[in-house]
């Protein structure tokens, strides 16, 4: 691995959480090499945000010792549902519509893991919602062939379901929300007022509202490290089974039905007692019921972000890679690619677990109710601007000599003292004296 990039991911999320620089020092970076290949720095990615949910962790334990991230264990963890088996059952990961699809004009990916997603894709499409699932494909792929891609996109969301023009790096950059992402950090912190400390008694509680991987990730890393984590789901809409048995390890999960009293009442008693609320709702979406509490740490997990013109609409990890350019990096001229894991998602998810902590321990000490924020979009543009791929531009280096000038790999072998490189090019073939100097 490339210890200097590692420490310079590692680096720039820990100063963006506030925290102390002296600590990036305790991060201990071992394992296998090779993992999560890509051409975008993944590895690194996935490294420097569990590093600093570690480095969090610590710091708000008051531990002394390092803080060890495993290439293996990081891969692993950031693979989780791929390798989750339910009595030796392999998971189903995506629906047979969920995949990229051929437009009039290009690509587009669609997202219908969760049925009600599915109906609005069909309804959209004109495709009746009692097909087969081999029926649906071919009904979805005929509709979307004969639309353009952005066309298929507006009327997907329009009608509430989740799909996404492929578009180049250089068409997000140029897009009105590909501009709000860029520019803004991987994370915002916010101190909203000045209340006082609290007074905990037992370990935080934390209330999750979310779904899927990145938020769940986040209250699955949250329990692990102590907390007290209840997940609150509606009672129609659970959360997918496979799901469900990957993310919500070291948690407590119940149904709750907001729009009704009872339930309602019982969760406002669940919100005034909790330390932290994680959402990953659609932004607005949960708004109506007035999550605010003083003294409460909210952490907001979104796609696209809260801002913006799509800072309404929802997204799942996928689609983010196949708008924001990520998906034409990692492919070739004929098929869109894919990130070897769902790295936006995972890597997200432990970089809010760590705002989450580091929010706990400033209010611990300074009061203040506090508000987080991230979105896959922004863990993308971070990826993709902040984290430096492999290029070998940097190994190589220029001499001239007899041959002409050449360009040529720097050697691997490099100690301190030890030579920066070759005392004399490449001579002329047979041109020097068999004699030693």
């Amino acid at each position: 691995m490339d210890d200097d990039t590692v420490r310079s991911g590692t680096e720039s999320l820990w100063a963006a959480l506030g925290g102390d620089p002296a600590l990036v020092g305790r991060a201990v970076f071992t394992g296998p090499s090779g993992l999560l290949p890509a051409r975008l720095p993944v590895m690194d990615l996935a490294r420097a945000t569990v590093a600093v949910a570690g480095l969090a962790a610590v710091e708000r334990a008051g531990l002394p010792g390092p803080v060890r991230v495993d290439d293996g264990a990081v891969a692993t963890a950031f693979t989780s549902e791929r390798h989750l088996r339910v009595d030796g059952r392999a998971p189903v990961n995506f629906a047979p519509l969920s995949r990229f699809w051929r437009a009039a004009d290009g690509r587009v990916r669609t997202h219908a893991n969760y049925p009600h997603h599915r109906a609005a894709l069909l309804a959209a499409l004109g495709v009746p919602s009692g097909s087969s699932e081999d029926a649906a494909a071919e009904a979805v792929a005929a509709a979307i062939g004969e639309r353009t891609a952005a066309g298929v996109e507006a009327a997907v969301y329009g009608a509430g379901g989740l799909a996404v023009a492929l578009r180049t790096p250089g068409e997000w950059a140029a897009h009105p929300q590909g501009r709000e992402v860029a520019a803004r950090p991987p994370l915002t912190r916010e101190r909203l007022d000045d209340a006082p400390p609290r007074r905990r008694s037992g370990p935080p509680r934390v209330l999750d509202l979310t779904r899927v991987l990145a938020g769940p990730v986040a209250t699955r890393t949250l329990a692990l490290l102590g907390a007290d984590v209840l997940r609150i789901d509606p009672p129609g809409n659970p959360e997918l089974p496979d799901q469900h048995a990957d993310t919500n390890v070291g948690k407590r999960t119940a149904a709750l039905d907001l729009d009704r009293p009872s339930d309602r009442r019982a969760f406002d008693e669940l919100l005034d007692a909790a330390d932290v609320l994680v959402t990953g709702y659609r932004p607005g979406a949960l708004d109506r019921f007035g999550l605010h509490r003083p003294g409460l740490v909210t952490a907001r997990i979104s796609a696209w972000g809260d801002y913006g013109p799509w800072g309404g609409r929802r997204g799942f990890d996928s689609l983010v890679q196949a708008a924001t350019g990520i998906a034409v990096l990692e492919g070739s001229a004929e098929e869109p690619g894919a990130l070897p894991a769902q790295a936006l998602d995972h890597g997200t998810g432990y970089l809010l677990a760590a705002a989450v902590l580091r929010s706990l321990t400033e209010q611990d000490r300074d009061g203040g109710t506090r508000l987080v924020r991230v979105a896959l979009a922004q863990t993308g543009h971070w990826l993709t601007h902040a984290l430096p791929a492999y290029g070998p531009e940097r190994y190589l280096t220029e001499s001239d000599g007899p041959l002409g000038r050449l360009r040529h790999a720097l050697s691997p072998v490099a100690y301190e003292g030890g030579p920066t490189g070759w005392s004399r090019p490449p001579g002329l073939p047979g041109a020097d004296g068999a004699v030693w100097l």
